[in-house]
């Protein structure tokens, strides 16, 4: 009897297609054809790979030291990983075929329970077209204002492919040692822009566009994330701007704010800021971007729904309503489940850093957060790491990449109902 064969879980699918594709990353930067200004160890070839993959941006190479082979192979990289191996691969097979199969509508719908398997499919539709367009808008924006710095028309070109798709896919990659410090402010403001359109999430560009169609009504979904996006930019520009008053202009400071949160450029020496901002930076990064984006973290929507949960039980209220909407007691659960786990492995990395690397606990703690959030932000502590360190740290790069949603996965796949109602009975809090 022929046994039945076993279909591969989504979470494992999403560990394995991330995993296989820093495996290939690694071998491509292996390659004859790819050298580097300095020599690069096998340590440095995976870490390389998998901050590409995962988005990061922490390097312990310079990415100017690569030959132009090595930064097409990076280039590439970011932009699987940016979009997740999963999406792009089956926005393809749409694009191909025309259709998805059901166990990939079902597969890819356990990533957001929020959506219909036919709204799935659509949404799937316009990841390749909505990437495309910004991305290809944020080039010819990046190529005047880099023209503007002087450079060829050619030079212009390469530089503001690779910034354009870098911003996008909040991975925080630069060919520039300094990253994009010093230079206009039309370069700066344009990779902002890429950088929250990369992080607002796919789901949330869909309902937009389906403003247009008669009767419909946007998804609480969309409203938290643009509400928490903006709090989010607002407050943490206008704090870092006073805290560093006269030390910062008013649009690196909300650079500061935008980029904390997943991206992982610069546009000043992050270790030169006040110490107050740091923390702050912390906090943003803690955050993340939104689900089904380029970004990492907690996501938007997690915190925002955990943090007015608190305000709705400080006011007496025993349920959450959000925009005239009532949110499931399972949503607050995994939104606080979510945030401790995410703070536990926190805690546990920066330990662990502490461990084996002869750094300060700010440091250390802003490494680990910047890896575990995808962020790419440092206070000089990666070119600082031995190889236990890195190993640490190429190891939170991954788990920050695909932990929050094959956590959500794993959480779906074990959701049931149980036939036993057992007594009610409170337990002293506080």
């Amino acid at each position: 009897m022929i046994k039945p064969k076993r279909k591969m879980k989504p979470w494992f699918y999403l560990l394995m297609t991330f995993l296989i594709l820093i495996i290939i990353g690694s071998i491509l930067l292996r390659l004859p054809i790819v050298s580097h200004s300095n020599h690069l160890r096998l340590i440095d070839i995976i870490f390389t790979a998998t901050s590409a993959v995962c988005v990061t941006g922490l390097t312990v190479v310079n990415t100017s030291g690569f030959n132009l082979p090595g930064q097409v192979i990076l280039i590439v990289l970011m932009q699987l990983g940016g979009l997740g191996i999963m999406y792009l691969s089956s926005s393809l097979v749409l694009l191909i075929k025309g259709d998805l199969k059901m166990d990939q509508r079902q597969m890819l719908n356990k990533l957001n329970d929020t959506y219909s398997l036919y709204d799935m499919g659509k949404v799937l539709s316009i990841v390749v077209l909505y990437t495309f367009i910004v991305e290809l808008a944020g080039f010819f924006l990046l190529f005047v204002g880099f023209s503007m710095e002087g450079l060829s028309a050619s030079e212009s070109a390469y530089i503001s492919l690779f910034h354009a798709v870098s911003a996008f896919c909040n991975a925080g990659f630069s060919t520039f040692d300094t990253s994009i410090a010093g230079f206009n402010n039309l370069i700066k403001i344009t990779v902002m822009l890429l950088i929250v359109l990369g992080g607002i999430g796919f789901y949330v560009v869909y309902d937009l566009m389906k403003i247009i169609e008669k009767g419909y009504h946007i998804r609480v979904h969309t409203k938290v994330v643009l509400a928490a996006t903006s709090i989010l930019i607002i407050l943490g520009g206008i704090m870092i701007y006073f805290i560093n008053f006269g030390h910062l202009s008013i649009i690196d400071a909300f650079f500061q704010s935008i980029t904390a949160r997943t991206a992982g450029f610069n546009t000043v020496d992050i270790s030169s800021l006040h110490t107050v901002s740091i923390l702050i930076l912390l906090g943003l990064m803690i955050v993340g971007a939104s689900p089904g984006s380029t970004g990492g973290g907690v996501k938007t929507t997690t915190s925002f729904v955990a943090f007015c949960s608190i305000f709705a039980i400080l006011r007496g209220s025993k349920e959450l309503i959000l925009f005239k909407r009532k949110i499931p007691d399972i949503s607050l659960i995994r939104a606080f489940s979510i945030i401790l786990l995410y703070l536990f492995l926190i805690f546990i990395g920066t330990i662990l850093i502490l461990l084996v690397s002869d750094v300060n606990l700010i440091s250390a703690l802003f490494e680990i957060t910047s890896a575990l959030g995808t962020v790419g932000l440092s206070l000089g502590t990666t070119n600082m790491l031995d190889d236990y360190g890195k190993i640490v740290i190429i190891t939170y790069m991954f788990i920050g990449r695909v932990g929050p949603p094959a956590l959500l996965l794993i959480m779906i796949g074990k959701e049931y109902v149980s036939g036993i109602k057992y007594p009610e009975e409170k337990v002293l809090l506080g």
